[in-house]
């Protein structure tokens, strides 16, 4: 995947884990830490591959 690609997926897992944190389902909210921090790293992902370009 390219560096734009991983950026996008990561904004994308890291709002949708936002919006599972409201959730009244601890087992939802949970899960929703996870998705965003998983966003968090494919931004990341992105950013080194921008710098190695």
């Amino acid at each position: 995947m390219g560096e734009f690609t991983d950026k996008v997926k990561g904004n994308v897992n890291e709002a949708i884990g936002k919006v599972k944190q409201q959730s009244g389902d601890a087992e939802t909210r949970e899960e929703g830490a996870a998705q965003e921090v998983k966003g968090e790293g494919q931004q990341v992902k992105g950013a080194v591959k921008g710098l190695f370009k």
